[in-house]
Order: structure tokens, then sequence, then C-alpha cells
């Protein structure tokens, strides 16, 4: 199957929806540092747009046609908290469960995970709910697996940021380099993760966890893992 998504999303009534829910980063006069995940001076995401797509097969119909096998997918979860209509739950407890349910299905311990690939909208609820949510589903490792807010870099694609983070993830398998968290100039005291400021960091990467997390309490996550051939 081929599996993805993409997102259109620039007109003029669906960006006056988000500014109107005060979700859009006012920073007009900087564009390129609009968007900062985690920077205790954030104030909004930058809407995008973007696609992905992947062909998900069985390993053995990859190898009998001869693929180059990018990766495997080896654990999902999701949840449903349905706090609010808009605003993410402050305790990250759904969020969190959807973790748990993705490393659950993975057979992995949170030691395991080599990067995260975080939902980072830059907005101020939206991180430090995601922040919390890994401190509850990672525990003590959450301070030592590097996390990334890809939207620093790519903006909110909406519908199709999930696909691209995955694309990030197996990018990062493939090359040994991990993405930064650019803009991130001033940690917020709160958000005390290490979010790769700033500049790419060299890493061999088998195991990365990405999240998607949408309005309404949506809560994705993905586990992807190198591909190894089953003896």
């Amino acid at each position: 199957m081929v599996a993805g998504a993409c997102e259109s999303f620039m007109h003029p009534v669906a960006i006056a929806g988000f500014w109107r829910i005060q979700a859009l980063s006012t920073r007009n006069g900087d564009p390129a540092g609009s968007s900062r995940p985690f920077d205790l001076e954030r104030d909004g995401t930058v809407m995008s747009e973007g696609a992905a797509c992947f062909v998900l097969e069985s390993e053995r119909h990859a190898l009998e046609r001869g693929a180059t096998i990018l990766g495997e997918i080896i654990g999902f979860g999701q949840s449903l908290d349905a706090y609010h209509l808009i605003a993410p739950d402050g305790t990250g407890s759904g969020a969190a469960r959807a973790m748990r349910l993705a490393l659950r299905e993975a057979h992995l311990e949170p030691t395991e995970i080599d990067w995260v690939v975080a939902h980072g909208t830059a907005t101020p609820l939206n991180d430090l709910s995601e922040v919390r949510a890994m401190k509850l589903a990672l525990g003590e490792a959450a301070y030592d697996i590097p996390i990334t807010g890809l939207k620093s870099m790519t903006g909110h694609m909406l519908g199709a940021s999930g696909a691209v983070n995955v694309l990030a993830a197996v990018e990062a398998m493939r090359v040994g380099m991990i993405a930064p968290t650019i803009n991130l100039h001033t940690p917020d005291p709160e958000l005390d993760l290490d979010f790769v400021p700033l500049t790419a960091r060299h890493k061999d990467v088998n195991v990365v966890m990405t999240n998607a997390f949408g309005f309404g309490g949506q809560n994705g996550s993905l586990v992807v893992r190198t591909y190894s051939a089953i003896a």
C-alpha cells in the first residue's frame, strides 16, 4: 500500500481561523525566526504546506521484488482524551498514553529510543503539554533522549506533519544525523529536555518515536526502526 499525507492550507479563511484562536505567531518582522518550538519566547505556530508518502509492504514482498528497505514500523499508539475542542490537556496524560501504547506494541523500553521527533507546534500550551507527556511516558529516560521540534524548520503542515516526521526519522536512520530545533535561543526553564538546539547532531539512530497530536485531543505516536533481516 501507499500511505502518507498532504496538506494545502493557504486560504484566507483557514488562516483567519487559526489567528482567531491565537495559534499563530505574530513575529511578522522575523519570518525565519517565527517558528520557535520549546523556546521561552515562542508565541505560536507558522502554517505551511507539504507532503510525504511511503510504500508499506511485508518483509517478504519487499525482499522478493528486491526493494531497498528503509526501515520498519514496529509500534503505534493512539488515544483520544477529548479534553477541549482546541486546547491540549495540560497534564499531557492523553498524549503520554499514546506514547506508552506505541512502546508497548514495539516491545521497547524508553531507554531504547534514540530520537524523538516531537509534535512541537511552538504554541505555549502545546509545547508544555507535550513535554509533560514525554516525561510521563518516558520517565527519567526523557532527559537523555534527543528531541527535535521539526516544525521550527518546516512550519506546521497540519495533516502532512506526521508523515513528514516519519520521513525525517527514516532519513536520520539512513545518514546518522538528527535534525536540530532551530530558533531555540532562549531555553524555557519548564521545558528542560534535550531539544538539539540550533545545530544538527551526528548520531547513530536505530529507533525513532514520532508524535502527532491534533485538535480535540487526538494523539498518535509511531515507532520506527532500522531494518535488519530476520534470520
